[in-house]
């Protein structure tokens, strides 16, 4: 059997067909073209599109950026061009700038149109047109950046008559989008449970602490683990320090500090029985109370305590900082919430809460409110302006033992396996207790609160785990990047460490009204300047007398000194009787200005001096 030879093996091609020109591939950013005939392809020829005519008139209106342009018939050309593409093929499905509400674009701009441009020479007229341009430039911007840059809060609105406490977890993580629905999650760590936890600063990592001596810290938003450890005691309570680096630990015995590899690094005997912590960031102290009903303070930047004081009201387990000031306040079982200071010995103060024990203490973040709870089932916020007065109460079917505020002044109670939630009038306002905000059923009973910072989301630590809440408009949307950065790096953390250590604020400083630290103690300045007389024999900041200078050819006189010396005591008598007569005017314009107008004289006037 023959098999036709393969062309290329002594064969010659066939002459009769000629050899077509292999295609040039096309490339997906151009488009396919039809050549016409076969042959070598020629380049289009350019045609270009004739000018429109240049005005004559130098002084031509510009067209304005965000009134509409009005609509001209277009051409045959212009109906067969097509959309530009771009180099992956894919056309902009909305081509041109951005569209400008012309309603929100006249309120920004501050141009009037009603009035013509001065005459004036062309280069001054040019600055005037290109200012004028920027400026609108300016109000269109804005106009579209109104949207991102809201004035209210975004909080829940129902509809009319709707109660927003009503509404589940589950339609609001079905109505946000995905990367704030991935920040609602729950934990199930019912084997190590009930569950202390505790946010960073920066509001990027989380701090877990089981009953049961489960330790962990993860970065919540990446769900990324930092460590896991079982210190094989119980776990009292859990705070971070100053950054994410390092970790308080309130175990059975003593108070422990671990790293962020879960390496313990210090064992602070001194602080034993710890129930409760509390840390100042702006004074590097941690506070704790204990089972033994002392209050201690500890520095964490040199590693000393500061002071140990002794509250004399039995066991502390209710504690809460006031971020204002730093001052921290204790519950106490007899009703009574203390006030105390590091440089203080005795309590600031004192506040009569409750009739029972005082079971939850919370401080909103103006230092302005106070939260409370007791066994009487009562739920009450006081004002710390001074009057430490109660401004709203409600009762409560079961009493909250558990409070929090958060950064735009949401107040959150825990009660047994229910959270509710109330909402105020803006950030300065107290919370109305009259209907919940949101509320929501845990699967066991709540362990502890606390809002994270900078985000919308609400952390409870419970018998069952820790679940992670949305709440809208509970957190701060901005944030200083040179304080509490989020999105920070490992060398800008540290470089803000050192930062924070030079300004650190002394323990000494601390007091109910910061204020009063900028004022001057008048009574204290009084009697340094008299102790400073005493010691020197004179006043170095009396006024000395009048000394004439000595002058030459004869002027220097006995009579002539005595004379120039008389001048100078006169002028100074003229000023102080000058003075004298202005106050007395001004004393009897006031006794006039006081009297009624309509009042009739009186034959006793006389006897008024």
């Amino acid at each position: 059997m023959e098999t036709a030879p393969k062309p290329g093996r002594g064969v010659p091609p066939k002459e009769d067909k000629p050899q077509a020109k292999r295609k040039k591939p096309r490339r997906y950013w151009e488009e396919e073209t039809t050549p016409a005939s076969p042959g070598p392809l020629r380049k289009k020829a350019r045609t270009r599109e004739p000018r429109p005519p240049r005005s004559q008139s130098v002084h031509s209106a510009k067209k304005s950026r965000f009134y509409q342009k009005p609509q001209t018939p277009k051409s045959a050309t212009d109906r067969k061009k097509k959309p530009p593409r771009t180099l992956s093929g894919a056309q902009d499905p909305f081509p041109g700038p951005a569209p400008a509400p012309v309603e929100g674009a006249q309120k920004f701009c501050r141009i009037d149109k009603s009035k013509a441009l001065p005459h004036s020479k062309p280069k001054t007229r040019s600055k005037l047109e290109a200012a004028e341009a920027q400026e609108e430039e300016a109000s269109v911007r804005a106009a579209r950046a109104e949207l991102l840059l809201t004035e209210e809060p975004g909080f829940l609105e129902g509809e009319d008559g709707e109660d927003t406490a009503k509404i589940l977890q589950t339609d609001i993580v079905e109505a946000v989008d995905i990367a704030s629905a991935a920040k609602h999650f729950d934990l199930n760590l019912r084997q190590f449970g009930p569950y202390r936890l505790n946010y960073s600063r920066t509001g990027r990592h989380l701090a877990l602490g089981g009953r049961r001596g489960h330790v962990a810290a993860l970065d919540w938003v990446t769900k990324k683990l930092m460590c896991e450890i079982n210190v094989m005691e119980a776990v009292q309570d859990v705070h971070f320090l100053h950054s994410e680096a390092l970790l308080a630990v309130a175990q059975s015995r003593w108070l422990y500090i671990y790293d962020n590899q879960g390496i313990e690094l210090h064992c602070i005997r001194r602080c034993d029985r710890v129930t409760r912590l509390q840390f100042l960031p702006f004074h590097f102290l941690l506070a704790t109370c204990s089972e033994t009903g002392f209050l201690t303070y500890l520095d964490v930047s040199v590693g000393k305590i500061v002071t140990a004081l002794n509250a004399r009201a039995g066991r502390l387990s209710i504690m809460a900082q006031n971020p204002y000031n730093a001052v921290i306040h204790l519950g106490h079982s007899n009703g009574t919430v203390s006030l105390w200071s590091p440089a203080v010995k005795e309590p600031l103060a004192k506040i009569l809460c409750h009739r029972g024990a005082v079971r939850a203490v919370a401080v909103d973040s103006t230092g302005t409110y106070m939260a409370t709870s007791g066994l009487d089932h009562q739920l009450k916020i006081f004002d710390l302006r001074g009057t430490f007065q109660p401004l709203s109460a409600r009762t409560l079917p079961q009493g909250a033992g558990h409070l929090a505020f958060s950064q735009r002044g949401l107040l959150v109670a825990g009660m047994g396996d229910v959270v509710n939630i109330w909402a105020g009038q803006g950030k300065a306002s107290s919370p109305s207790l009259e209907q919940p905000y949101l509320t929501h059923r845990l699967s066991g009973q709540v362990h502890g609160l606390q809002f994270c910072p900078f985000e919308d989301v609400l952390g409870v630590g419970h018998s069952g785990g820790v679940t992670s809440m949305l709440v809208p408009g509970s957190a701060e949307p901005n944030f200083d990047g040179l304080e509490n950065n989020p999105y920070r790096s490992r060398k800008q953390r540290q470089e803000w460490e050192v930062k924070a250590l030079l300004e650190k604020v002394p323990a000494e400083l601390i007091c109910l009204d910061p204020r009063a630290l900028a004022e001057v103690d008048v009574v204290s300045l009084e009697q340094q300047k008299k102790e400073r007389i005493e010691r020197l024999g004179y006043d170095p900041d009396a006024k000395t007398a009048f000394q004439p200078k000595a002058k030459q050819k004869g002027r220097s006189s006995t009579a002539s000194l005595v004379k120039r010396k008389g001048k100078v005591m006169d002028q100074e008598h003229r000023d102080k009787v000058r003075q004298s007569l202005e106050q007395q005017q001004q004393q009897q314009q006031q006794q006039e200005t006081a009297k009624p107008t309509g009042a009739r004289p009186s034959a006793l006037d006389r006897f008024v001096r």
